[in-house]
Formats: C-alpha cells, sequence, structure tokens
C-alpha cells in the first residue's frame, strides 16, 4: 500500500559518514548519563509500599501529591485508576520507618482534606522482590536480544545481520539514556515498552534489508552501484513507513498526552523508540552494510551456501 510514490531516489548513502557519526555520539552519551545518573528504578524494582484508596466524591491528584511531598519521602506516585475515584499510591522505602506505619501516616495525611476516604488494598514490596524483578526484567530482554540475533543470523548473510543487530542494540542503549538522563521512572511498564521497541525495530530493519536484497537481483539495478541499489531500496519503503509508523506514532503520541501518570513511562518509551528506530534502520544499519563491504559477490556467495545447505 502506498499514498505516494517517489520518482527520485533519495541520497541517503551520501550522508553516511555523517548520521554514522551522530549516531556513535548519542550512543555514548547515553552510555555515559546510564553510568555516572543511573536508572531511576521505581517501586517494584527498589521495593516500597503501593496503596489503592477511593473517594467517594473523587480526589485532586495535584493536591494529593502535593500532601504527600510533605512527608519528605522522596519520589511518590499518584496516579488514577480509571476515574479519579480510585487512586494508587506508589511510596518508596524509608529508613527506620515501617511500612505499616507509613500507610497509617499516609491515611491520617489524605483524610485531613478528604474525610471519606477509605483505604481498599496496601502492598509491602520488600527490597528481595525488587532484587528479583532487576533480575528477571533483564533475563527478559537478554532472552528477546538473543532470539532476535539468531533470528537475524539465520534470515540474512551475516553483514546484514550484524547491523541489523547493532542498530537494535543502539535504540534501546538511547531510551535507556534518556531515561537515565532526565530520571524518569523505570518501571515494569518502561521494560514492556523497550521489549516491544525491539520487535518494532527489527521488523523495520527487515522490511529495508529485504529490499535491498531484491533490488541486488533486480535486472534493472544491476549497473547501479551499492550506494544507489541501497537508497533505492530506502526510497522505495518510505510511504510504508510513512503510514506504519505515522499511525502508530499517533496512537502512542496520545497515550503520552492523554493517559496520565499510568502510561506515560510505557508512552514515552515507545516514543523515542519509534523514532529512533526509525533512524537507525534508514541511517545506522544501511551505512554499516557499506562499511562491512556489502557487494554483489557477497550476496551470490551467500546464496550458493544456503542452496548447497539445501541440496
Amino acid at each position: 500500500m502506498e499514498l505516494f510514490r517517489i520518482k527520485r531516489d533519495i541520497p541517503f548513502m551520501r550522508y553516511g559518514k555523517l548520521t554514522t557519526f551522530i549516531s556513535l555520539f548519542t550512543f555514548i552519551a547515553a552510555v555515559f548519563f546510564l553510568v555516572t545518573k543511573g536508572l531511576n528504578f521505581s517501586v517494584e524494582f527498589t521495593g516500597g509500599t503501593v496503596m489503592e484508596v477511593q473517594y467517594s466524591q473523587g480526589a485532586d491528584l495535584n493536591k494529593t501529591r502535593e500532601r504527600l511531598d510533605t512527608l519528605q519521602l522522596g519520589d511518590v506516585q499518584v496516579q488514577a485508576l480509571g476515574t479519579n475515584r480510585h487512586v494508587m499510591i506508589r511510596l518508596p522505602n524509608k529508613d527506620g520507618l515501617p511500612s505499616a506505619q507509613l500507610s497509617n501516616n499516609v491515611m491520617d495525611l489524605l483524610k485531613q482534606d478528604a474525610p471519606d476516604v477509605t483505604l481498599r488494598q496496601v502492598e509491602f514490596i520488600g527490597p528481595q522482590v525488587g532484587e528479583e524483578l532487576v533480575t528477571n526484567g533483564l533475563l527478559a530482554l537478554g532472552m528477546v536480544i538473543v532470539g532476535i540475533i539468531v533470528y537475524l543470523s539465520m534470515r540474512f548473510e551475516w553483514r546484514f545481520a550484524v547491523s541489523a543487530i547493532i542498530a537494535n542494540m543502539h535504540d534501546i542503549v538511547i531510551i535507556l539514556g534518556c531515561f537515565a538522563f532526565f530520571q524518569w521512572e523505570f518501571s515494569l511498564t518502561v521494560l514492556a515498552g523497550i521489549l516491544a521497541v525491539l520487535g518494532y525495530s527489527v521488523n523495520e530493519s527487515v522490511v529495508v534489508f529485504d529490499r535491498i536484497r531484491e533490488n541486488f537481483r533486480k535486472p534493472a539495478m544491476r549497473n547501479h552501484s551499492v550506494p544507489e541499489v541501497i537508497d533505492n531500496a530506502i526510497t522505495a519503503t518510505m510511504s510504508r513507513t510513512i503510514i506504519t509508523h505515522g499511525s502508530t506514532e499517533a496512537m502512542v503520541v496520545s497515550m503520552l498526552v492523554f493517559g496520565g501518570a499510568a502510561l506515560h513511562g510505557f508512552s514515552m518509551a515507545l516514543t523515542i523508540g519509534i523514532v529512533f528506530g526509525i533512524y537507525s534502520s534508514v541511517l545506522v544499519a544501511s551505512p554499516l552494510l557499506l562499511m562491512f563491504g556489502l557487494n554483489r559477490d557477497n550476496l551470490a556467495k551467500a546464496n550458493q551456501k544456503k542452496e548447497e545447505v539445501v541440496v
């Protein structure tokens, strides 16, 4: 499906060195912020208290946050569960203050403004549980990465596979670097968003690389140089990219704007991931093919090996 067709190929590879330098700079900056500032882990990872309270008339979330800030607990999260009558409060651990006493203090504070507020449930997350979530989250991320590496290695010649892997890792590090730099809260929903970005970015790389391989087989492209073949492939997929990513980004931005605090981290991770996923598939992975010495002979040898294996 195409909304429009670009008649002249856009010379993306002419700026390949510049875009590669920009990517390298942003990657190093992201790693720097991850090392120096670190991620701002949520209560799920660090341990703390999660309370669910109910109001009869509805709550002013901003006023509730201001009231809870007087407890000087640190990063306190207040978010509505569907409506502002049901509110979830996440509190970090505080040395010397038991979780039960902390929840009682919170309820006493809330009842000063709303005597009708009631406690529906409270959960205490210990540090050990948080450590298990960190371990399991990293394990899930690692398994996804390994699965993608295996898939790309089987699907493409090694130059394509390595380029796609580097581009995907670039996207993940950039997302983590943004969360570290702005100290946005890193929660389980953010981790879910990162896993979604991995699959999304891989799909874009596969689409572009499939078109590049097809171009090398076309008789009309035999007299074109490798950069020209790649430029033609990227230009040919631009209409599809704009339709797919534009509609997805519109949905994600709507979640970011109207979803509230509950969806903020998830939608922010997706927003950054989609933008950099397009960038990396076109302006990171493709220039890497040239750096790795891609030519027609490489693909011909790869096809011969596959045919020999099949026979």
